[in-house]
């Protein structure tokens, strides 16, 4: 019976949060469109992808790292463990000019924590898996030891992950901006102009990518309460 309570309290902490945190997709969705339409031409004429991965790259003073560009690849991303960004396809994204700013930022924070967080999700879904079966078979020794260990681990999780994308989401748009205003291919005015949507999309995503990491968590406990609950 405290599974059932504990999954609809977790539901309605949800609830609430995304109405906080404004969380929709088809509105973030709909805003990226009608930026792209005002800015798309102006972030065209910028070089490609990984000229602006290097450029920026050297600018953070951080050459090592390894760039590999994949169309088929729907997300951006920086891997630590073999310190390598893979941009996606976003060529035709007014974003790309922050969003290869955002993992090149990855690239230069604590290697310590980078290390951890790669480490650590991998252990942390491997206990998720392991506790989840065990569950199903009927074969966890003390339910309320695994469970509790379950909301720890999702919390840590949640602490180190919100916090390396937090510190890079907030930086990219100074970043950008400054990349911007040293190659010169655009004008002061546009620069400023891009940079306020970027702003607005940052004001928009921030709270949608600590929203959603939230979720991961939660929605990895609910299933091991339901699990719990049926065996």
């Amino acid at each position: 019976m405290e599974y059932i309570i504990i999954v609809l309290i977790m539901l309605i902490i949800l609830i609430i949060l995304a109405i906080v945190y404004d969380y929709n997709l088809k509105k973030l969705k709909q805003f990226v469109e009608l930026e792209e339409k005002k800015y798309n031409k102006l972030i065209e004429k910028y070089p490609s992808n990984i000229n602006i991965c290097r450029h920026i790259l050297k600018k953070l003073n951080n050459k090592d790292v390894k760039i590999e560009e994949d169309k088929n690849q729907k997300t951006c991303l920086y891997i630590a463990i073999t310190n390598k960004i893979i941009i996606a396809n976003i060529k035709e994204s007014y974003t790309r000019v922050q969003t290869i700013c955002h993992e090149c930022l990855h690239s230069i924070q604590s290697k310590k924590i980078l290390l951890l967080n790669f480490i650590y999700s991998n252990l942390y879904l491997l206990y998720f898996f392991i506790t989840a079966i065990l569950g199903i078979l009927g074969k966890v020794p003390n339910k309320n030891a695994f469970f509790s260990l379950m909301i720890l681990f999702s919390y840590i999780f949640y602490f180190i992950r919100s916090y390396l994308e937090n510190d890079a989401m907030i930086k990219a748009e100074f970043l950008a901006k400054e990349y911007m205003e040293e190659i010169r291919i655009s004008t002061k005015d546009e620069i400023n102009e891009i940079v306020k949507s970027y702003r607005r999309l940052n004001n928009l995503g921030i709270k949608m990518t600590n929203y959603k990491l939230f979720l991961e968590t939660i929605v990895k406990t609910i299933l091991i309460c339901i699990i719990f609950v049926f065996r």
